[in-house]
């Protein structure tokens, strides 16, 4: 499956308190989503992938958004966390992929080899860094994607969509290399497909309806 995804897959996601959380309507947005083309869709938490599971049978990257004090992962910080989202429905399992601390003392190679290994799942890595995504790598991972650049301590700033990071890791690594993270209009789509992504992930810009209101409000 992994070897074969070509193109477009589509965040279905909105944040704590929208209206658009509701399970039905992130599922319908995943299903014209796949309607429309994209290859396959992100989905944030275990009802959130039920409910999409539902509705399509393309592939579902799942991941869930979880808060635990004093850790600064969130995506999937555990195996706890990954098994919920795989007993979901889940295709692949998208995690942190960074070499911060995670809860329970959970190392990244062994948090992957339980996924491969209990789950049965391939694991996408999330990661900022040219490092980080050879240490994923070396990991196990399966798949690694720009997701976080701009978003660590060591990347914050760093321009998106994160075009350099892209081209270096499609020329240094040899396993499926995704982008995601500011494509925001179809040329940029274009260009990250012309630099050797595998598949562009967009989110913000088709999905987020109140972040794209609020820009055109504030360019009053």
């Amino acid at each position: 499956m992994i070897s074969s995804l070509r193109g477009l897959i589509v965040s279905c996601q909105a944040p704590v308190g929208s209206p658009l959380r509701e399970p039905v309507v992130i599922a319908a947005l995943a299903e014209a989503a796949c309607l429309s083309g994209a290859v396959g869709v992100r989905i944030e938490s275990p009802e959130h992938v039920r409910a999409v599971r539902g509705r399509i049978d393309k592939p579902i990257v799942g991941l869930w958004k979880r808060d635990y004090a004093g850790f600064e992962v969130y995506i999937t910080p555990t195996f706890a966390d990954a098994e919920a989202i795989a007993e979901a429905g889940a295709d692949i399992i998208a995690i942190d992929g960074t070499a911060r601390a995670r809860p329970n003392g959970e190392m990244l190679p062994e948090l992957i080899r339980r996924i491969h290994v209990e789950l049965q799942k391939p694991v996408l890595a999330d990661i900022a860094t040219l490092a980080e995504a050879e240490a994923a790598v070396a990991a196990g991972a399966d798949i690694v994607v720009t997701t976080l650049c701009g978003y660590t301590a060591e990347t914050k700033g760093a321009p998106l969509p994160a075009f350099d990071l892209l081209g270096t890791m499609v020329q240094n690594l040899d396993l499926p290399v995704w982008c995601e993270g500011g494509v925001s209009s179809p040329e940029q789509y274009a260009q990250a497909l012309r630099l050797g992504a595998k598949v562009v992930v967009v989110g913000t810009a088709l999905t987020g309806l109140e972040v794209q209101v609020r820009r055109y409000l504030n360019a009053l």
